[in-house]
């Protein structure tokens, strides 16, 4: 038979083609084709989205339960993000906010500093020209009753003559005393 169909000139793929094609017109003849489509339609179970198209089926009902657990997650976590933001941006408005405070406060230190060193330091020159408006030996008498730090301090401020006639008038142990703290106050600055 082989033989036949080769000397016919049919191959393999026109024998299966001519099979197929007395097969498909056997069940339209017989409506069993009808049949067959109908069977399928009546199993299927009813579709509550006909009007999707055939390319988008609808999704099973665990995807949609785990997408709407999804967004419920992200929706929670972006408001536990605005919260934390607008914590964020109060923390930041009373940082500089205490910034600020203690800027003015650092500024009005720094006032009442200067304030007060230049009070000191007006009085110190106010002493000073006091001791040296002083007899020598008066001023002697009261230098050689402070402590030598204290009244090197004064002798180192005045005019040098008028404390060298100071330092005459008082007591060899306190001239000395005086003499040395005053030659060592600059001892230890760099000469160069």
């Amino acid at each position: 038979m082989k033989r036949l169909f080769y000397r016919l000139g049919l191959g393999v793929l026109a024998v299966a083609a001519l099979l197929m094609a007395a097969s498909g017109a056997v069940r339209i003849g017989s409506g069993i084709g009808l049949a067959i489509a109908q069977t399928q339609v009546a199993d299927s179970p009813p579709d509550d989205t006909a009007a999707a198209p055939a390319h988008c089926p609808a999704p099973p009902a665990e995807l949609a339960r785990a997408l709407r657990e999804r967004e419920a997650a992200l929706a929670a976590r972006e408001a536990s993000l605005i919260r934390r933001e607008a914590a964020v941006e109060l923390a930041e408005q009373l940082s500089r906010q205490r910034l600020n405070d203690m800027a003015a406060a650092e500024a009005s230190l720094a006032r009442m500093v200067a304030r007060a060193d230049s009070a000191a330091e007006d009085d110190l020159v106010r002493l000073t020209s006091l001791y040296e408006a002083m007899k020598p030996k008066q001023a002697a008498a009261i230098f050689d009753q402070m402590v030598p730090e204290f009244s090197a301090g004064f002798l180192g401020r005045m005019q040098p003559d008028i404390a060298a006639q100071i330092m005459a008038a008082m007591t060899p142990e306190n001239s000395h005393s005086v003499t040395v703290l005053l030659a060592g106050r600059n001892a230890r600055a760099p000469v160069e």
